[in-house]
């Protein structure tokens, strides 16, 4: 169980990311530096998620 609800806390701070991004392009004065940086942040999140769901499905 302890696996579970840490994917789902790497899923909520995805979908949190996610919403700053599209929160950050909607103003005109957004910082691409930071917007490549919560990019990342979110692309990692993705590869740790998917890693931990491969593993409770092996």
């Amino acid at each position: 169980m302890a696996l579970d609800s840490h994917i789902a806390e790497l899923r909520d701070r995805h979908k949190a990311l996610e919403e700053e991004i599209n929160s950050e392009l909607l103003h005109s004065s957004s910082d691409d530096l930071h917007i490549a940086e919560l990019k990342k942040k979110k692309l990692k999140l993705k590869e740790e998620i998917e890693r931990l769901g491969t593993e409770t499905a092996a």
